[in-house]
């Protein structure tokens, strides 16, 4: 409705005309009113304006209206989508902004090529090298932005909608998916479904429900980094806590998220300096040279946060001390990651909308590739084989996030389920504040 009249009931009554104002003659407010040249001036016409109702076209100041009645220089939201994907939070009412979009395509596309990668390097400690270096950052790069993301996340009641419709629906239709694809492609009809135990990628839709649901507590809290760090420890030598939803994954990767709720954008600046971007090329260099030595020497298992130490055949205390060293390494090279994000548009970047999509279905392809076994040609292990095969799995998770495929799969990535939620009662004040 334009603002151009106010509200009487449910009817439009037009302004009556302004009255004529000699110059020099003093309001209301006692200062002189501006000179006429024509036309009324803002302040005459909210001075002489009959008074109406508090609601939505009087609650506010009288300003210069442009089109439809909207205040000049008022922009429309643009970039919103419906429910964003489940990496975006609560910010889809928000203009979207390129870095962010741009770090997490660039973040999905390392995370298959790193499932590319893991067949290889048995065979290449090159490989190996790359792989170790990449699963060192890419999924906690991914975890800081969805925390980031999470922090205006509240009991409110559609952000639950959202976080039940974008996170917890499309998990339960991808661990059945997945399931059923493991039985036809690797020949294993048996196979159970299992809700409680997640399968290949799905653990991480699992992880953020539990994450973000949390969100109120650790904003309460006064030290929780410390405390989040703290519980990864306490699970990483806790063997017995099982495999109940991934369990092991959403407590020790627990501190990047809340890490991610911690920041600020004026932290993302930091990072982004010139000499940040200068200084994050050694950084990753002297990282790959340590994978290289490491790779042979080192269980590359530590790398999932999926285990307990006991677990992985080392001492108990091995689980507090690689947890902390890895969360300090993780962290220096996610800084280094953001620092060369560009944070112009590009052509990639309404790409980052659609990472969830890239995630979740590039998975049938990466499984798809062991179940039969493309691998085993001898060509794959060769350097070009190596090199088409990052390439193949780059272009691919990329044609994943493009918005056809989104068009295509929103009915399992962003259902609307109107009809699965009872509607606030008449009269009920919304709380939308």
């Amino acid at each position: 409705m334009s603002n151009d009249f106010p509200v009487y009931g449910e009817r439009r009554v037009p302004l009556p005309a302004p009255r004529q104002v000699p110059q020099g003659t003093p309001s209301r407010a006692g200062a002189p009113v501006p000179a006429q040249t024509g036309s009324v001036t803002a302040t005459t016409a909210t001075a002489v304006a009959p008074t109406a109702p508090a609601g939505p076209a009087t609650d506010r100041p009288a300003t210069a209206t442009g089109h439809r009645g909207r205040p000049r220089g008022h922009a429309k939201h643009r970039g919103r989508g419906r429910a964003g994907n489940a990496a975006g939070g609560d910010a889809g009412a928000k203009p979207r902004d390129a870095f962010f979009d741009n770090a997490k395509y660039l973040a999905i596309v390392l995370v298959a090529m790193g499932h590319s990668w893991e067949p290889l390097r048995h065979g290449s400690r090159s490989a190996a090298a790359l792989y170790l270096t990449v699963y060192a950052f890419h999924m906690p790069a991914f975890i800081i932005i969805s925390g980031y993301f999470s922090r205006s996340f509240d009991m409110r009641k559609d952000r639950l909608q959202r976080l039940i419709t974008g996170v917890a629906v499309p998990y339960v239709l991808f661990e059945c998916a997945y399931t059923l694809f493991k039985r036809w492609a690797d020949d294993d009809p048996h196979y159970p479904i299992s809700l409680m135990d997640p399968w290949y990628l799905t653990w991480f839709l699992a992880a953020l429900f539990i994450w973000r649901l949390t969100t109120p507590l650790w904003k309460i809290v006064r030290w929780p980094v410390p405390l989040a760090l703290a519980i990864a420890v306490l699970a990483s030598v806790s063997p017995d806590i099982g495999d109940d939803l991934d369990m092991q994954r959403v407590l020790q990767f627990l501190p990047f998220f809340v890490v991610g709720l911690s920041m600020r954008p004026e932290h993302f600046k930091l990072v982004r300096r010139k000499k940040a971007r200068i200084l994050a090329v050694p950084v990753f260099a002297g990282a790959l040279v340590f994978a290289y030595w490491a790779a042979p020497r080192m269980n590359a298992a530590w790398f999932y946060h999926r285990d307990a130490a006991q677990e992985l055949a080392a001492p108990w205390w091995s689980g507090a001390v690689m947890t902390l060293a890895m969360f300090g390494c993780s962290l220096v090279l996610v800084a280094c990651f953001f620092a060369w994000i560009p944070g112009r548009t590009m052509w990639c970047t309404a790409l980052g909308a659609g990472t969830l999509y890239g995630y979740l279905l590039h998975g049938f392809l990466a499984k798809g590739s062991r179940f039969g076994n493309w691998y085993d040609h001898p060509w794959v292990h060769t350097p070009w084989g190596m090199v088409l095969i990052t390439l193949f799995a780059g272009t691919v998770v990329t044609l994943l996030c493009t918005p056809p495929v989104q068009r295509m799969f929103r009915f399992a990535m962003e259902p609307k389920m109107t009809w699965a939620f009872a509607k606030d009662p008449v009269g009920a004040a919304g709380g939308r504040g």
